[in-house]
C-alpha cells in the first residue's frame, strides 16, 4: 500500500497507470484485481493510507498545541517540513492533488475527499470556537468564515510550492496571513 500511495502521490491519479502500479507494487495483474478490484479502489485505499499516516502527523500537530492558533501554526509547520523532506514524492499533498476532475468525477472518490475536508474543517472550527468562548481568540473572529479561508490558503501553498518554494519566504507569508486573521 505504501508503494502504491507513493506512486499516486508522485504522479497523481490520472498520471498513474495500471502498469505503473503493478511494477511499483511488485504484483501481477490478477493479484491486483483480486485485492483492489480497480485503479479507483486502489486510489481510495491509498488516500485512506495517506490520511492514516502522513495527515495523521499534521492533525496531531494541530491538536496537541495548547491553542487553536498555535495548532494552526503547527499544522503549517508540518506542511513546510514535508516540503523540505527530500523523501517526499511530490510537492503536492496527495489530498490536495486529489482536487482534479479525474478524481472528483468519480462519486466514491469525491465523497471520500469531501468527507475528509469536512472533517478537517469541522475540527478546526470546533477548536477555534472553544478558544473563542474561552476568551483566547478575539470575539470578532468567526471560525465558520476563517477556517475555509485557511484551508483554501493551505491548498494554495501546495500549488505555489510547485512553482517556487523557499521555506523562509513561505514562513513569512504564513505569519502575515495568520496574523492578519488574528491567529
Amino acid at each position: 500500500m505504501d508503494r502504491a500511495t507513493r506512486l499516486f502521490w508522485k504522479s497523481g491519479y490520472a498520471g498513474t497507470s495500471l502498469r505503473d502500479l503493478l511494477k511499483g507494487m511488485g504484483i501481477g495483474e490478477s493479484s491486483f484485481y483480486n485485492t483492489h478490484k480497480s485503479k479507483k479502489h486502489a486510489y481510495l485505499e491509498c488516500l485512506k493510507h495517506y490520511n492514516e499516516t502522513v495527515n495523521r502527523k499534521r492533525a496531531e500537530a494541530f491538536f496537541i498545541a495548547p491553542t487553536a492558533a498555535l495548532g494552526i501554526r503547527a499544522l503549517f509547520k508540518t506542511v513546510l517540513d514535508c516540503l523540505d523532506d527530500p523523501n517526499t514524492p511530490s510537492l503536492v499533498c496527495l489530498m490536495a492533488g486529489s482536487l482534479t476532475h479525474e478524481v472528483l468525477d468519480e462519486p466514491e472518490l469525491r465523497q471520500y475527499v469531501e468527507e475528509r475536508m469536512t472533517l478537517l474543517a469541522d475540527a478546526m472550527i470546533a477548536r477555534m470556537s472553544a478558544d473563542k468562548q474561552a476568551g483566547v481568540l478575539e470575539e470578532k473572529l468567526d471560525p465558520h468564515l476563517v477556517v475555509p479561508v485557511i484551508i483554501t490558503y493551505l491548498q494554495g501553498i501546495w500549488r505555489m510550492a510547485l512553482v517556487f518554494y523557499e521555506r523562509s519566504r513561505f514562513e513569512g507569508q504564513i505569519d502575515v496571513f495568520l496574523t492578519g486573521l488574528g491567529l
